[in-house]
């Protein structure tokens, strides 16, 4: 046996125990007659103590130990001397005096210090991603999300889920982004996809009669990657049968409640706050509003709307608005500099400028020139404006350039100018989507969420008049202005399905090719249901407060998706392809063909 317990684990109480531990040292000191090494596991570190009682062989053993290198030790907890106590480490009041100890394995110089790997640049650690594992943050931050899958396959066992694995080589539906593709060899010129989301398979385990499922599973998106985002990802999925919107939220609730109370020791209060999708985007301009700061859009076409600047009254007669944000108190801590640099901000959401208003001893602004006395001060009183503000309006044609904007905008500035406890929680549903909108692009109507969301029951006949006026059964959760999950209540009737697929352009003939099997179920009697799903590493980032999902993924990619320890994706041997009826087409981004 290698160890008696973890390097971490001893106390004060077991002193005079004799013990074995092994590990990484994570450094040396040599203090002429007594060596000190500090020994890491995923646990945490305990000191080896080696002084004038041990013997010289020994002695010499741990004179030539080097960081990193793996050790098994055997020896007799003991007190640390006086002052030597570490109040920073949970050993700090104890050590190891060793009377045993073999190098298991020897280490080169490591291209960084673990300890120091926050220093070091980002593609140094994701290329030697397993140095960079070693570190306690990102050890504890895999140990959390393990507990976190635990807690959550203990609470929904309770409440009667039941964990069934779906296809990973399912077909191709493109409905979103990409689809990762799959050649087979058997069948030539045809493919597997990567599924995006177990969605089909989980609605046919509910025509299956397995009435609550749920699965930890991995998914995959070919599209660009963002902090948030990876192409592999893991989902917490859920389905149940003869549910609506409600049983989905209230069950997971109280799977929120036990994470957050467990995980963080916040007690949430029960129902969440709800906010309609209109809501939401009318007053923060986003469809996942963080709420641990105010802040406001405000809409100020009216005043506006007649106006002789035309930056202002063109936006709003080309049926967009005009909406601005006050910040509160910032006015000093705002340079023409700065101003610039948020205006630079604002154009990354297509807004084509950013016009200010800015309260000091003065009121500066860069607009107030171009409008009357009277619309100046509607503005004003509209955005509750005062001495030592800040405000910002966006006007465009398009509403949506508009809300993304001021949306982003509104968030950048509570980052920059610290306005929210970075310790705060603040969660809700947002309710009520639209079921459609139409796709920039070609024109079409396409399905916010997935095409298998139902429509509200009161707006079913406007999907023959008024298609993108009909709101959907859906819901999203949001954690501190992140999308930590969402789902629906799902179609069951096979003539609402196909009416959905007519309206975002999907003929008879296609909806048959690409869903003919969900269509078939449906005519063998299919129960209400309706499910949700958390994006599982982005819930425990959130939980871990944690800027961005990588540094929750053991391996993850980068924003290439290439992931750089294996450097992969990589070509491949010409036989393999040949195997499969693959030939690579040569092209301007092709440098030379695999071999």
């Amino acid at each position: 046996m290698y160890r008696t317990n973890y390097c971490a684990n001893f106390r004060k109480d077991d002193v005079g125990k004799r013990v074995k531990v092994c590990g990484w040292a994570q450094k040396q000191r040599d203090l002429g007659s007594l060596i000190f090494i500090d020994l890491r596991d995923r646990s945490g570190i305990i000191q080896l103590a080696f002084d004038e009682n041990t013997p010289e062989e020994l002695f010499r053993k741990a004179f030539s130990v080097r960081a990193e290198f793996v050790l098994a030790a055997e020896g007799v907890v003991r007190p640390r001397g006086e002052g030597a106590v570490n109040t920073a480490l949970p050993t700090g009041e104890i050590e190891i005096a060793v009377e045993k100890m073999e190098i298991l394995s020897q280490a080169d110089t490591p291209p960084f210090e673990v300890l120091n790997a926050g220093s070091v640049r980002d593609e140094l650690r994701l290329k030697y991603r397993y140095l960079h594992l070693r570190h306690p943050d990102l050890q504890r931050n895999l140990m959390v999300r393990h507990r976190l899958s635990r807690v959550a396959r203990e609470y929904f066992d309770r409440e009667n889920f039941l964990e069934i694995e779906t296809p990973v080589l399912i077909k191709s539906t493109p409905e979103g982004a990409r689809d990762y593709l799959v050649p087979s060899r058997v069948h030539p010129g045809s493919f597997y996809a990567l599924p995006q989301s177990p969605q089909l398979y989980k609605q046919l385990l509910m025509v299956s009669g397995f009435d609550r499922y749920m699965q930890i599973v991995k998914c995959f998106r070919d599209e660009d990657l963002r902090a948030d985002r990876q192409p592999e990802f893991t989902q917490l999925d859920l389905e149940m049968s003869f549910a609506d919107q409600e049983d989905v939220m209230q069950v997971n609730e109280g799977f929120l409640k036990r994470v957050f109370k467990e995980f963080l020791g916040i007690e949430l209060a029960l129902p969440l706050r709800r906010m309609t999708w209109k809501d939401a985007m009318e007053n923060y301009g986003s469809d996942k509003p963080d709420l641990r700061f105010d802040c406001k859009l405000v809409n100020l076409s009216e005043i506006v709307k007649d106006s002789e600047f035309k930056v202002f009254s063109g936006a709003v007669s080309a049926g967009g608005s005009v909406r601005g944000i006050c910040v509160k108190g910032v006015a000093d801590r705002l340079s023409r500099k700065e101003i610039d640099k948020l205006t630079d901000f604002v154009k990354t959401y297509r807004a084509k400028g950013l016009a200010w208003l800015k309260g000091g001893e003065e009121t500066t602004s860069s607009f107030a020139k171009f409008l009357t006395a009277e619309e100046n001060a509607a503005i004003c009183e509209k955005l509750g404006f005062e001495k030592g503000d800040a405000a910002f309006l966006v006007a465009d044609g398009n509403n949506r350039v508009v809300f993304d904007a001021l949306g982003a905008l509104r968030c950048h500035c509570a980052e920059l100018f610290g306005l929210y406890d970075k310790s705060a929680y603040e969660l809700l549903w947002v309710v009520d989507f639209p079921l459609l909108e139409r796709d920039e692009e070609t024109g079409r109507y396409k399905a916010m969420h997935h095409p298998f969301t139902a429509p509200m029951d009161e707006d079913l006949p406007l999907l023959d008049t008024a298609p993108e006026k009909v709101r959907a059964k859906a819901y999203d959760i949001i954690i501190n202005g992140t999308e930590a999950g969402g789902g629906s209540v799902r179609i069951h009737q096979r003539e609402i399905q196909q009416k959905v697929f007519h309206v975002i352009g999907l003929t008879a003939e296609e909806a048959n090719e690409k869903f003919g099997f969900l269509l078939e179920a449906f005519r063998y009697g299919v129960p209400p249901h309706a499910g949700l799903a958390y994006g599982f590493d982005r819930l425990v980032s959130l939980i871990l407060g944690l800027d961005q999902i990588r540094d929750v993924i053991a391996f993850p990619k980068v924003q290439n998706a290439m992931e750089l320890m294996s450097e992969c994706p990589a070509p491949v041997p010409q036989s393999a392809l040949e195997e499969l009826a693959i030939q690579i087409q040569k092209s301007e981004n092709t440098e030379a063909l695999p071999s």
